[in-house]
């Protein structure tokens, strides 16, 4: 019965890593709908992205001391009904300021739900188990743009795909109230048999024989991490991820369809295909994240991102300038789970809890900050600017991730070169 549960509980993982995408794919297609509704500029999508980061970073941060108080299967069912109310609310309102207020909302349902979850699953399960249930964030989010261009083709309005995923959000967290007391077994989550992955099936095995007991280390507090260094940069990793991932992803369409003269239907199928590349990057990622390890993971991803990114601003023939976009979205699919995973070896095992919290909120602030910014320079010179932009902030990362490396060899005293 307990190893039924404990499945049951993975499956709950991977719904709700879904529904945490599915909103995120709707946007980037019903942008150009949703201006011309509220008779908006170009870059007013800064406005909702600092919005829904705002709630997102509150949630985010603060959602250990949250998920402890109501626990991790009501917090997710909160989550869940708060954001799919919000969805909903969104084709109610008639001014622009209400639809971004919504934002807010939808951060805090999103934030809530991402850093539970992250730390969760970092605690409890393997490097590839992560890098699956990431997969399942991308089917999301692939599940998005499919909807919003589908519903635009049959009815003409953006409204019609917001109904339909607030709907299931709902009635997600429906189902995750209902479920909520299988995630209140006394922590003997990891007393109890550990899930692993074997050739992509789930085995039981037993952690008293399987694993040496580990002498506990004391969870620092949280002024002292926030004076760590190492726990900076990985912040800074986070923020430069996210906000790259989500540039494409929302001003992917812009750049078709205003740029470079895509029919919009088309367009939104490449959108579709780009986080389709993404979610197939975790599964593949998924298959080989034990045998490669995070580094070679995640600097193999970059160096791949970085060559799509220059392809899609070299765009010498339409089709290159679209099939850069699927290289982009399969390159960015590993990094974010593997930096999750790596954490620990980044900041050490006493600032864990307080980074993951921390760096999912840093996630948030990049998630915003980045796009926003890509508009603004879009909305100033041109859409075109979107390519370079990635380039840019791949090199960026990088950097970012080098530096994290080397300052967690030295400071923190491990050598994570092969992990």
């Amino acid at each position: 019965m307990t190893d039924r549960r404990r499945l049951i509980l993975i499956c709950l993982c991977f719904i709700a890593f879904i529904s945490l995408g599915l909103p995120d794919g709707l946007l980037g297609v019903a942008w150009p709908g949703i201006r011309a509704d509220f008779e908006q500029p170009l870059d007013a999508l800064g406005w909702l992205l600092v919005a829904t980061t705002a709630g997102y970073m509150i949630s985010s941060f603060f959602s250990g001391a949250v998920s402890r108080f109501f626990g991790i299967g009501r917090l997710l069912a909160i989550s869940c009904t708060l954001t799919g109310a919000a969805l909903l609310a969104f084709t109610l309102v008639p001014f622009w300021a209400a639809f971004v207020i919504l934002g807010t909302l939808v951060g805090v349902g999103a934030g809530a739900i991402d850093a539970g979850l992250n730390t969760y699953v970092a605690e409890h399960y393997s490097e590839r188990l992560m890098q699956w249930l990431h997969a399942s964030f991308g089917v999301g989010i692939t599940l998005g743009p499919l909807i919003m261009t589908a519903m635009l083709n049959l009815t003409g309005q953006w409204s019609p795909g917001y109904w339909l995923v607030g709907s299931a959000q709902i009635f997600l967290g429906i189902c995750f109230f209902v479920s909520a007391r299988l995630w209140e077994t006394p922590a003997s989550i990891k007393a109890e048999p550990s899930l692993t992955e074997d050739a992509g099936k789930v085995a039981l095995t037993h952690p008293a024989t399987d694993a040496k007991p580990q002498p506990a280390i004391a969870s620092a507090n949280f002024t002292a991490s926030l004076a760590t260094p190492a726990v900076w940069l990985s912040m800074g990793l986070f923020f430069a991820y996210t906000g790259l991932e989500l540039t494409l992803g929302l001003w992917g369409y812009s750049l078709l369809t205003e740029s470079r003269g895509v029919e919009a239907a088309a367009a939104g199928l490449w959108i579709a295909i780009y986080w389709g590349m993404f979610t197939l990057g975790r599964m593949v990622a998924g298959v080989f994240a034990n045998h490669l390890g995070n580094h070679r993971l995640v600097t193999y991803s970059l160096i791949l991102a970085l060559a799509g990114a220059v392809l899609l601003a070299w765009n010498p023939v339409a089709w290159v300038g679209l099939m850069a976009i699927g290289v982009v979205g399969f390159a960015f699919a590993p990094v974010f789970p593997g930096l999750v995973s790596g954490t620990r070896l980044r900041v050490g095992e006493a600032h864990l809890a307080n980074t993951m919290g921390m760096q999912i909120a840093a996630a948030g602030i990049g998630a915003a900050c980045l796009p926003a910014l890509a508009g603004v320079m879009a909305d100033r010179l041109s859409l075109e600017i979107v390519p370079a932009f990635l380039m840019v902030f791949i090199v960026v990362l990088s950097l970012l991730y080098g530096a994290s490396r080397r300052l967690g060899r030295h400071q923190i005293g491990i050598d994570p070169i092969d992990h």
